[in-house]
């Protein structure tokens, strides 16, 4: 499983973002059998999109393949387009490293 996380810098020790599409960066882990086996820092290219960024962001996260996402916010038109790829979407704050714990044990509210 690989779960996005919108992060206000490059490493898991940054903080989880509270903006989705216009944040600075996504780090994606891979999950497997409760631990993270894997992560990648990626640039949010879209974040100074003028529109529709939500969307660009939604779209890109799933061409990567991406199940589900970690962030403080998300606009109604991003929740839709990730709704539609079948990608859920979680509340999450404080660390990355600690976001991507909680999601591990279940601790994360689902967006709805």
């Amino acid at each position: 499983m690989k779960i996005a996380v919108s992060s206000t810098g490059k490493s898991i020790e940054s903080n989880v973002s509270d903006i989705f599409a216009r944040c600075p960066y996504f780090i994606i882990a891979e999950i497997e059998n409760g631990k993270t086996q894997k992560v990648e820092t990626i640039e949010n290219k879209n974040a100074n999109q003028l529109g529709q960024a939500g969307v660009s962001v939604a779209k890109f996260l799933a061409e990567k393949n991406v199940n589900a996402v970690i962030t403080g916010n998300v606009g109604p038109r991003a929740f839709d387009v990730l709704k539609q790829f079948n990608i859920e979407v979680y509340q999450g704050e404080g660390k990355v490293k600690e976001a991507i714990e909680e999601f591990i044990e279940g601790k994360l509210e689902k967006f709805k």
